[in-house]
């Protein structure tokens, strides 16, 4: 008989958030359950109780999970742009493909409309250390205050595409693409005036 492989806490708790990754995308935020994710990684409903406490914090702990893989990746797109090797379009395509085809939009709406409010936190939190990162104090205030203002109209657009992003850009006869354009618009504009400020301070 074949006997399991025994995982380390941190395996067991990464593959269960994997697992839930996978069935909210699937299936929806609603689908995310102990029991549905626990017969997908062949793991008791006591075990995820264990790592997890509860349905909400599975859906804490995946949208923080989420918020950091997704965080990465814009990071080494901004990273790739600075050096002359990337786009603002790439940031932006990470941005809204987290909120519509893998889910994240979906997931906050669920969270919020089920009272659980506080499971936004850890996500707020993860973006903001993350533009925090990429602008740090020494760059300056408007710098920082730039790129926060940038980070919140691109993550409000993308969130708010993909809740309802297809069927009102069909309904006004605009392109699937506009809100994305938009985005890309204000990172550009940021960009712009980010490298102007830095051309006077060099005066």
């Amino acid at each position: 008989m074949a006997t399991r492989k025994r995982l380390s806490p941190e395996e067991s708790r990464a593959g269960a958030l994997v697992a839930a990754r996978e069935l909210l995308i699937e299936a929806g935020p609603q689908a995310v359950t102990l029991k549905a994710v626990g017969a997908r990684v062949g793991r008791t409903h006591a075990n995820l109780l264990h790592h997890f406490g509860s349905a909400a914090g599975l859906q804490r702990s995946l949208a923080a999970h989420m918020a950091q893989t997704v965080c990465e990746s814009v990071a080494q797109a901004v990273l790739k742009n600075r050096a002359g090797e990337g786009s603002p379009r790439e940031v932006v395509d990470i941005a809204f493909d987290a909120f519509d085809h893998e889910g994240g939009g979906a997931l906050v709406s669920w969270m919020l409309a089920t009272g659980h409010e506080d499971s936004i936190q850890p996500f707020v939190e993860t973006i903001h250390g993350m533009v925090d990162d990429l602008h740090p104090e020494e760059e300056g205030h408007d710098e920082a205050r730039m790129a926060h203002e940038a980070t919140l109209a691109v993550v409000l657009l993308a969130l708010g595409h993909s809740l309802i992003g297809a069927p009102l850009s069909q309904s006004l006869r605009l392109s699937e693409t506009t809100a994305r354009d938009m985005a890309e618009n204000i990172i550009d504009a940021s960009l712009i005036q980010a490298q102007m400020n830095a051309g006077k301070a060099s005066d």
